[in-house]
């Protein structure tokens, strides 16, 4: 399995003539040789690879850390760079989104005769297409996570501050069995809706309210991402006809997914559905994002776009529509997709649910 992930790397030594490759982003050396922990670099060459740590993970590291030579240290950049003086190592590759400009300098400085070759986020162009235990990982930790929230949706009622709503959410999950959240849970209310990123708050739930809930959690280092919005009690007409077309948008997305389309028209599906609808400058981000070993992974789904969407990949489809002054509806399944098509990994039912 790591020999196959790790042959992805193959386009970027070619083109930039590299000797090896230093990765500092945990997602991606997780992905690459195993480690789960919060602290390490990896350096790999087209036919070796070394995971250096700390003493604190070097116990951690040899239980995990598969396909690698792993070496402890006590200064990080020191041991790297004679790592790379002792092999000769005299242009590589490093993680130029990912890195502090202190430890570049370190580098540079520690290395003269070496050519440091920044590459940018393409790096974690990787981590885009999912293998099948990805997957089965990805639709675990989203059944988890939707059964969750249909566990505490009876407790919403008018009086139930948002904030209790996702206390209980990520209680419920950690009973399940979650390693963690997978974010700082959104639970808007009300106007409140209006803000995409309304975490919870202390705000009282209302009769007659949209409330929307986007979360997520975390197991063995995969995320989950799914949103609902749900009534409290009935909603008025605008509240009705918001929903309906944003579930909708949702809905011609999710059937217009296959392999080769690209990123920007599948956006383009959802968002020229709800300019149709009139709504066209109240849904300003994007379609949706990649999900797995991060929250936000590539590919993102988006007017700006260059991806092409490939069998494999896992990411979000997630339309919204925000009205200032008075609410709004985001409505966001997580999919995989197949070679015709795709498969919805969450599972929390996206009708309008009146509590």
């Amino acid at each position: 399995m790591l020999k196959n992930r790790r042959s992805r790397l193959e386009p970027f030594f070619e083109d930039n003539r590299l000797e090896a490759i230093l990765f500092t982003n945990l997602a991606n050396i997780r992905f690459l040789c195993g480690f789960s922990g919060s602290d390490g670099v990896l350096l790999l060459t087209r036919d070796k690879a070394w995971f250096l740590c700390d003493s604190r993970y070097t116990a951690q590291a040899a239980g995990e850390v598969r396909e690698a030579e792993i070496r402890e240290f006590s200064a990080k950049y020191e041991a790297v760079c004679s790592l790379i003086a002792d092999n000769s190592i005299r242009r590589f590759g490093i993680e130029a989104a990912h890195m502090l400009v202190s430890d570049f300098r370190q580098l540079s400085e520690r290395l003269a005769g070496c050519e440091l070759v920044g590459i940018g986020a393409a790096l974690d162009t990787i981590r885009s297409r999912k293998d099948p235990g990805e997957i089965e990982a990805l639709g675990l930790v989203a059944r988890l996570a939707s059964d969750s929230l249909m566990a505490v949706l009876p407790a919403l009622a008018p009086g139930v501050k948002e904030s209790a709503v996702a206390l209980e959410l990520e209680i419920e999950m950690r009973r399940r069995g979650a390693d963690a959240r997978a974010f700082e849970f959104i639970v808007a209310s009300g106007e409140r809706g209006a803000m995409p990123h309304g975490r919870a708050s202390d705000k009282v739930l209302r009769s007659g309210e949209l409330v929307t809930i986007d979360f997520g959690a975390v197991i063995d280092g995969y995320h989950s991402d799914e949103t609902v919005t749900v009534a409290i009690g009935s909603p008025c007409a605008q509240g009705r006809e918001i929903h309906d077309i944003v579930r909708q948008a949702h809905d011609r997305a999710i059937a217009s997914v296959k392999p080769g389309i690209s990123c920007r028209d599948l956006d383009a599906v959802a968002r020229n559905f709800i300019r149709d609808n009139g709504y066209e400058s109240f849904f300003g981000h994007g379609l949706g994002h990649g999900v797995g070993l991060e929250i936000h992974e590539k590919p993102v789904i988006s007017p700006r776009s260059e991806a092409v969407v490939e069998e494999g990949m896992v990411f979000t489809i997630e339309p919204g529509i925000y009205v200032p002054g008075f609410g709004g509806v985001r409505i966001e399944d997580t999919v995989a997709v197949t070679a015709d098509g795709c498969v919805i990994l969450t599972h929390a039912p996206k009708n309008l649910i009146q509590l």
